[in-house]
């Protein structure tokens, strides 16, 4: 099994509501969202439909917006995870926006571990 993070930035896991609006050659495409995860530098949500990669996309939440980059789009059982990399002047920060339900990794990896019977 193979559990190698690619990520520069520490993740945030959480469950909220958003919207992935897509803009493509001279159309505008709006999809509801599950935000599943976010850090910095991008994010993952969950969508019907597919969404190609390299499609330039706006992330909004709570009235703000980030602009990104879709780096892939994978169907798993029920939608189509989305990965979104953040451009550089648009980084996510608590400040931006806090998502429902946000839970740091390292946190809940350090809780299991705390928990964890010797």
């Amino acid at each position: 099994m193979n559990n190698t993070e690619r990520r520069l930035e520490s993740r945030f896991l959480c469950a909220d509501l958003v919207h992935l609006t897509r803009i493509g050659n001279n159309s505008v495409e709006t999809l509801e969202a599950v935000l599943e995860d976010i850090s910095p530098l991008g994010a993952c949500v969950q969508v019907d439909e597919e969404v190609p990669l390299g499609s330039e996309v706006l992330l909004t939440a709570a009235g703000k917006s980030l602009s990104g980059v879709v780096s892939y789009c994978v169907y798993r059982d029920y939608g189509y995870f989305v990965g979104i990399h953040f451009l550089d002047d648009a980084p996510w920060s608590r400040g931006v926006f806090v998502p429902d339900h946000l839970i740091s990794l390292e946190t809940l990896i350090k809780r299991c571990a705390e928990q964890k019977p010797s």
